[in-house]
């Protein structure tokens, strides 16, 4: 089959995302209630019974807020790596020891017919990651809070034949926002967010004409729109010489309050 995977949602109130093979169903973050994250699942026919394992990138309460509850009422293991685990104990009650799954940083699992990557990615975290998802002859990238794609994460990303992608703020809008400048300062930095143009210049140098597809995800709804993101990311792209006719590929769009459309990727 490939893979298949819905972003059930993201942005600042809260991320969390599907990701399924032939033989195996994984969350990546819960970071909504986890009442919410299962009325969130029902939409797309998934039930927490039908998931193998929960995957954690960092200890934001935007990404971690329903993991005990969710891990506990299904009985789930929960992979993070040490200093994740170690920061966000408080935040999610407790678990049983066998439910505590180490995942390394830079490591790689098998999870069934499904191979699972970790990478380093920079973020005001204690040891932020992002994940590779393989199946079936492709591969799904998730990059989101990351202040800005290391030569490193470039490598990690390339050859994605989907990519979810942060694009969290326009700059403009950002500077002109009501956040304290302390915030401001700390979401423009190496440990913050991914710009619109940012993003877009990221995909310049990843697209090689096998990405089909990249979804702008992490959105700020303060800071930024849509329309914005895809009209910014769009027009690098363009100004770098980027057809999307010839390279068939193209941005889609996610959502805070609600699941994109299953997106199934084969080879």
């Amino acid at each position: 089959m490939g893979l298949r995977f819905t972003v059930l949602a993201s942005g600042s109130t809260g991320n969390a995302t599907i990701v399924s093979s032939d033989a195996a169903t994984v969350l990546v973050d819960a970071g909504l209630s986890g009442k919410k994250i299962e009325e969130l699942m029902k939409e797309r026919d998934v039930s927490g019974q039908d998931l193998d394992a929960i995957f954690v990138t960092h200890e934001h309460s935007d990404h971690i807020k329903g993991l005990g509850a969710l891990a506990r009422k299904f009985e789930l293991p929960v992979y993070a790596n040490e200093k994740t685990w170690a920061a966000m104990h408080k935040g999610i009650g407790e678990l049983a020891e066998e439910q505590r799954k180490i995942m390394p940083t830079d490591s790689t699992m098998e999870l069934y017919d499904l191979r699972i990557e970790s990478y380093a990615i920079s973020h005001d975290a204690a040891e932020p990651v992002g994940y590779c998802f393989y199946s079936g002859g492709v591969k799904l990238s998730l990059a989101t809070d990351l202040g800005y794609v290391s030569d490193k994460v470039m490598k990690q990303l390339q050859q994605s034949d989907v990519l979810v992608l942060e694009s969290n703020h326009d700059v403009d809008m950002l500077r002109m926002g009501r956040y304290p400048w302390n915030i401001k300062r700390r979401i423009l930095g190496d440990t913050g967010h991914l710009s619109n143009e940012a993003a877009g210049e990221a995909l310049c140098r990843l697209l090689d004409g096998g990405t089909r597809r990249v979804y702008l995800a992490h959105l700020s709804q303060e800071h930024n729109q849509m329309d914005l993101a895809k009209l910014t990311v769009n027009t690098i792209l363009e100004d770098n010489g980027f057809f999307y006719h010839k390279h068939e590929f193209a941005l889609c769009e996610t959502y805070y309050d609600r699941p994109t459309p299953w997106d199934l990727v084969k080879s």
